[in-house]
């Protein structure tokens, strides 16, 4: 729920309670409900699906036209990351044959906890930070995976890492993940996400040429919206502002405007400009390219600023480092995920881009 407000994630009780008080609308059960309507194609005479009460699970589940068995009717709705923990355990001891679940890196963790990697699951992304590898692409590849699956398409299962990182060092501009485990997925290379990345080594160079070439390039009198990442702050180390590095800046004219803005402060300054461009870069290693640690800049954003406004940066280090894949879009509006497949221009040094094929 943090992500849109700009508080780069929502564990613990006082953040959750500020992401409400700014705003914040729970994301994972309307993509919950994306994957579930994708498993409705298996024969139902044969599903069980068990699920915990209310929103963790049964409203969802129901809401796509299933009828799931509900176990432990808890009546609470302040739900707790030991109710997810319970649940997986139960899950587990009644024997389903995976566990899907929606959420972050937090709610990873939490399952790991629960069952280790003693059955099958697959994590449905619903979190503002995401750099586990036991996720889905995207909600929908979630629910096509679990089709494939029950339909024993795929049979490949691969241990694959739970990482968490230290929510309050990352809002203040610092990345400290740990490897907390693995747990047992489905895979298939094109729907599974894979870790993310940090910078290799010898790219301040290359990192330099990106820089320059858009800084030297930034037209007059347009908003530019600063996405997240080291990247994009090289950017902003050559115009010589304070940047946000795990956040969203707007410039304009060579000057700050706002730092660490949420989604409705950018809505607020789009309507004063007449032109804005979105800078973002390439999440290394998983390749995406909304809906991961930016979801400041919305569905709603990217439609005010316009397709044609998107300036993607990354090193060809990091483009290197995808080995082939595509690059991925989820901003949780599935006509907008549409529209911005295809293939994008990546610019990757001074003047100097490549064209790389976005899918979602």
């Amino acid at each position: 729920m943090g992500g849109k407000v700009g508080l780069k994630g929502s564990d613990g009780e006082e953040i959750l309670a500020k992401a409400i008080e700014l705003g914040a609308k729970p994301e994972c059960p309307d993509k919950a409900i994306v994957a579930i309507s994708q498993i409705k194609q298996f024969d139902d005479d044969i599903l069980e699906i068990y699920t915990y009460p209310n929103e963790m699970g049964e409203n969802e589940v129901r809401a796509c036209g299933l009828e799931p068995i509900v176990i432990n009717h808890m009546h609470s709705s302040n739900t707790k990351p030991e109710d997810t923990i319970r649940a997986a355990k139960e899950m587990y001891e009644i024997g389903v044959e995976l566990i899907l679940f929606a959420g972050g890196d937090g709610t990873a963790r939490n399952i790991l906890d629960a069952v280790g990697d003693r059955i099958t699951v697959l994590g449905i992304p619903g979190g503002c930070k995401i750099h586990s590898a036991v996720y889905a692409i995207n909600p929908k590849t979630a629910g096509k995976l679990v089709l494939k699956f029950l339909q024993g398409k795929v049979k490949d299962l691969r241990l694959s890492e739970v990482m968490d990182i230290d929510e309050d060092a990352f809002r203040e501009g610092v990345v400290n993940a740990r490897l907390y485990g693995y747990m047992k997925v489905p895979y298939d290379t094109k729907m599974v996400q894979n870790l993310k990345s940090g910078r290799a080594t010898g790219e301040e160079a290359a990192l330099d040429l990106v820089s320059r070439y858009i800084a030297l390039n930034m037209e007059k009198d347009v908003l530019y919206i600063m996405g997240t990442g080291s990247t994009v702050r090289g950017v902003m180390d050559k115009l010589k502002l304070r940047n946000t590095l795990l956040g969203v800046d707007l410039v304009c004219n060579n000057q700050v405007i706002a730092n660490d803005v949420n989604e409705n402060t950018i809505l607020s300054y789009l309507d004063k400009y007449s032109k804005a461009k979105i800078v973002i870069t390439v999440i290394g290693g998983q390749g995406y390219l909304f809906g991961r640690g930016n979801q400041q800049i919305s569905h709603r954003v990217i439609r005010k600023v316009g397709l044609d406004n998107i300036l993607i940066i990354a090193t060809k280090n990091k483009m290197y480092s995808l080995f082939g894949q595509s690059l991925l879009v989820d901003t949780g509006d599935e006509v907008l995920n549409s529209e911005l497949s295809g293939y994008a221009r990546v610019i990757v040094g001074y003047d100097e881009s490549v064209m790389f094929k976005v899918i979602s």
